[in-house]
């Protein structure tokens, strides 16, 4: 039995005006417990959500677990009093970020690749070239948001990405070992060179460890003019996996 083409109206109707609202809620939601950090998605301090692919949520169980438990060892913190319903409705705004355009950024992003390629590319690896001693950047348009991306290159000390601290050992044979951290205990302490090699150095026969601690073994690039800013991070937003 078909239904009245009134009745199917109002049906369609009373559904899309259900799901309206649960956006809007998920928008209010959104800018009270996300925005500081994220903005309006891609203009704030946190990850970039205007992306169809968010790398730590490929589904939307994943994004709803994300939400409600964060990142451990990141700054993506656990929700706080939101229920599981609020948070359902915070992942499907979240989702509708994903289906947004990028937005435009100023710079020229040829320039801008060929800059990374002088000055950044010794550290950091993109799509398999580059070096080892900095985070791989193939995705970081979809990982960053340009704001974010700004502050890294200018002041990298107040974001260093975990895993990625340096560190120096002096060997009682004279020699100096310099590279990221990969781990340490009570015997030996594991570093990775910036040539891609990794050392084994047991505590005895070391003179002295020194650990960047909250400081970044990436420089500040505060000198860098407003263009080629623009145009480092204009290239950098184009970076995402593809």
């Amino acid at each position: 039995m078909q239904l009245p083409a009134t009745f199917r109206r109002l049906i369609f109707l009373t559904l899309a005006c259900a799901a309206a609202t649960f956006a809007q809620q998920g928008e209010k939601l959104y800018k009270f417990h996300c925005a500081f950090c994220h903005g309006k998605g891609d203009d704030g301090m946190a990850a970039n959500l205007v992306s169809p692919k968010l790398p730590h949520a490929p589904s939307e169980a994943a994004l709803i677990n994300l939400i409600k438990n964060g990142i451990p060892g990141s700054d993506m913190p656990a929700s706080l009093g939101m229920t599981d319903a609020e948070i359902r409705q915070v992942a499907t705004y979240v989702r509708a970020l994903g289906r947004s355009a990028p937005q435009r950024v100023p710079g020229d992003a040829a320039k801008g690749q060929a800059a990374f390629g002088k000055s950044c590319r010794g550290c950091h690896m993109v799509k398999g070239n580059g070096g080892v001693m900095g985070p791989d950047l193939s995705d970081i348009g979809i990982r960053r948001s340009p704001a974010n991306l700004k502050a890294s290159i200018t002041d990298p000390d107040a974001n260093i990405v975990a895993g990625w601290s340096g560190i120096t050992v002096k060997t009682k044979d004279g020699k100096t070992a310099r590279g990221i951290k990969l781990n340490e205990d009570m015997l030996t302490v594991h570093l990775r060179t910036a040539d891609g090699k990794i050392q084994s150095i047991a505590k005895s026969q070391t003179t002295g460890i020194e650990r960047a601690g909250a400081k970044s073994t990436m420089p500040a690039f505060k000198q860098m003019s407003a263009a080629d800013l623009d145009d480092v991070i204009a290239y950098l937003f184009t970076l995402r996996g593809e």
